[in-house]
C-alpha cells in the first residue's frame, strides 16, 4: 500500500483520540516550510514571488523543531521554496525523524542525486518529488527543459538506495486524461511509492492564471482520469474519500487548520495555500483565526479550490465518522458514473482581499529592522614618529551610501 500500515494505524489512532476527546480542531499535518527560495520559477507558483530578502530568509532548525512541538501532528510535509537549498535541513530531517514524526521532504529532486548522501533511509522519512506529468508537461510546468529526466533519474537511485520514494502531481487546466493515466502507469513502472496528485491552486502572484481549473473541470477531469484507472492499483498516498470528492461524489467543506503552515514569516492564516495574516504561536492561529471567513461559499478566494491541503483533513475525519463508506470507495474506487453530488453556493461569499503588499512591506520593515546597525567607520591618522603598527583613532568619521 501506498502508506505503510504503521503509519497508517498511527495517524488512525491520532485521529480517533481527538475525537473521543472532543477535540473540535487540530492538526493531521505541519506544513513546515523552511524557507521560500527555490531553484525554478514554475508559472503556477505563487510562492517565490518574493524580494531578495525575504527569499533569503531561513527558520532555523531549532525555530523547525518548535514548530512541530508546537503543533503535535503525527506528520510533517517540509515544503518550500525548495527545501535541499537549505544548508541545515539534513538536521531539520534527521530531528524531526528522532521524534518519531512520519516526514515527507518535498522537492524538484534537481539537486536530489547531490544531497542523497545527507540523508538515510528510515520508515519515517520519504522524498516526495514534485512532478507534473510526462516529460513534455513537467518541463513545460516548471518552465525549464531537462527537469523531468533529472527528477526520474533521482528518482530511481533513491530507490536504488532504499528509500521511500512518491510523487506529488499537481494538475492544470488542459490536462488529458488518458494522459494522465498514462503518466499514473509510469511512474507505477518506476517503483515510487505512491502518487498524491491535487488541481493546482489559483495563486493570485502566479504568472500564469490561464490555467487553473474550476472544481466543475477539476470532478470531470478527475472522474475520467479515474474511470481509466481502474483495476490498474495505482497506489495513492491520499484517503480514498478525498479522491472521491475529487471525482465530484462528496460534498465536503474545507479544514484550513488540519494542515496548518509555519513558515519564515511565522504561523500563516488561514492555509498553507492563502497568506492573509501570520500568527506568533500555533494556538494564536487556532484560537484567534476567523475561519469562518474561508473555505468555498465563504471567500472569493477559495471559489475553485479543491486541494488536498484543505480537504484530505476532511477526508480523514469522514473515515472515522463512516467507517463503512471509505471501505467500500477502498475496495470499488471513486465512483465515475453516477451524477455528481450539487455543488457548493457562492451566492454568499466575500469578496477577495488584497494584502500581498502589504505584507511584503512588513516584512521589510521587520528584516531592516533586525539587522543590526554598522559600526561607523573610523578614519586612521597617524602622528609622527609612530610605530606603523600602532595608528592612533581619530572621530568617527560620517558614513557613506558605500558603507
Amino acid at each position: 500500500m501506498a502508506v505503510p500500515i504503521m503509519q497508517a494505524v498511527r495517524v488512525g489512532s491520532y485521529v480517533v483520540k481527538q475525537h473521543i476527546t472532543g477535540r473540535k480542531r487540530y492538526p493531521l499535518v505541519l506544513m513546515l516550510e523552511p524557507l521560500f527560495r527555490c531553484n525554478l520559477a514554475c508559472a503556477g507558483c505563487g510562492k517565490i514571488d518574493y524580494p531578495a530578502a525575504i527569499l533569503n530568509q531561513r527558520m532555523t532548525v531549532q525555530e523547525c523543531l518548535d514548530a512541530d512541538a508546537e503543533a503535535g501532528a503525527p506528520v510533517i510535509a517540509v515544503a518550500g521554496g525548495e527545501p535541499l537549498l537549505h544548508k541545515e535541513m539534513p538536521e531539520i530531517i534527521r530531528g524531526l525523524i528522532a521524534r518519531k514524526k512520519y516526514v515527507y521532504l518535498c522537492t524538484n529532486a534537481l539537486l536530489l542525486e547531490k544531497k542523497m548522501d545527507d540523508y538515510e533511509p528510515s520508515p519515517f522519512f520519504s522524498w516526495d518529488v514534485h512532478l507534473d506529468g510526462d516529460k513534455a508537461q513537467h518541463d513545460a510546468s516548471v518552465c525549464q527543459d531537462g527537469v523531468y529526466e533529472r527528477a526520474v533519474a533521482a528518482i530511481k537511485k533513491a530507490k536504488a538506495r532504499g528509500f521511500r520514494v512518491s510523487i506529488n502531481c499537481t494538475v492544470f487546466d488542459g490536462a488529458d486524461p488518458q494522459r494522465m493515466a498514462n503518466f499514473f502507469d509510469e511512474v507505477m513502472a518506476m517503483g515510487v511509492d505512491g502518487i498524491m496528485t491535487a488541481p493546482g491552486y489559483a495563486y493570485e502572484r502566479a504568472p500564469d492564471q490561464a490555467h487553473f481549473l474550476n472544481r466543475q473541470k477539476t470532478k470531470q477531469l478527475f472522474r475520467d482520469v479515474f474511470r481509466l484507472g481502474k483495476g490498474k492499483k495505482w497506489r495513492f498516498t491520499q484517503s480514498p474519500l478525498f479522491l472521491n470528492f475529487l471525482a465530484g461524489n462528496e460534498q465536503y467543506h474545507c479544514t484550513p487548520w488540519g494542515k496548518p503552515l509555519r513558515n519564515v514569516f511565522g504561523w500563516q492564516r488561514p492555509c498553507y495555500l492563502l497568506g492573509e495574516g501570520y500568527a506568533k504561536s500555533f494556538r494564536e492561529l487556532m484560537e484567534d483565526t476567523k475561519w469562518d471567513d474561508y473555505g468555498t461559499g465563504n471567500y472569493e478566494k477559495c471559489a475553485d479550490c479543491m486541494v488536498h491541503s484543505g480537504y484530505e483533513s476532511t477526508a480523514v475525519m469522514d473515515a472515522v465518522r463512516r467507517p463503512w463508506h471509505i471501505a467500500k470507495v477502498a475496495l470499488f474506487g471513486p465512483e465515475t458514473e453516477k451524477p455528481m453530488v450539487p455543488e457548493i453556493s457562492l451566492a454568499n461569499q466575500r469578496p477577495a482581499q488584497y494584502v500581498f503588499s502589504k505584507q511584503v512591506e512588513e516584512q521589510m520593515e521587520a528584516i531592516a529592522a533586525r539587522k543590526p546597525a554598522k559600526a561607523p567607520r573610523v578614519k586612521v591618522v597617524r602622528t609622527e614618529g609612530a610605530n606603523d603598527e600602532s595608528p592612533k583613532a581619530a572621530a568617527p568619521a560620517e558614513s557613506t551610501a558605500a558603507d
